[in-house]
């Protein structure tokens, strides 16, 4: 958890009556992001996202994408990065066959987890 994850949560949390999170669980992030990831449990970061102020509910799934839980729920806004700008989102057509709406935020520059880790890997030993 950074600033980076503050700040999209709260600009998602502004744009609607109640933020629910969708959190990949251990071995989607697993498959989504390489070995050795996540860092910290799917408990845990739920736990912590829970307690921040902008969060209403987390939800841990294990699926690749998000569909399932979007059906499920059919929220009125989808909410991701804005990494997605340039790149396929896979759950852009199960949003548009409810009639949600996508909507895409930036993230802090220099803010990610990855550049973090990094960071910590270049450090002295």
């Amino acid at each position: 958890m950074h600033i980076g994850h503050l700040d999209y949560l709260e600009k998602a949390r502004a744009l609607g009556d109640a933020l629910f999170i969708g959190l990949n669980g251990d071995e989607s992030t697993r498959r989504l992001k390489g070995e050795g990831r996540p860092i910290v449990p799917a408990v845990e970061r739920a736990r912590l996202l829970a307690a921040l102020v902008p969060v209403s509910v987390v939800i841990i799934f294990e699926a690749d994408t998000a569909d399932g839980l979007l059906n499920a729920l059919k929220p009125d806004i989808y909410v991701k990065g804005g990494d997605y700008a340039d790149k396929p989102l896979p759950e852009r057509a199960t949003v548009a066959a409810y009639g949600g709406h996508v909507r895409l935020i930036d993230y802090l520059p220099d803010h990610s987890t990855s550049a973090l880790i990094a960071r910590i890997q270049a450090l002295p030993h």
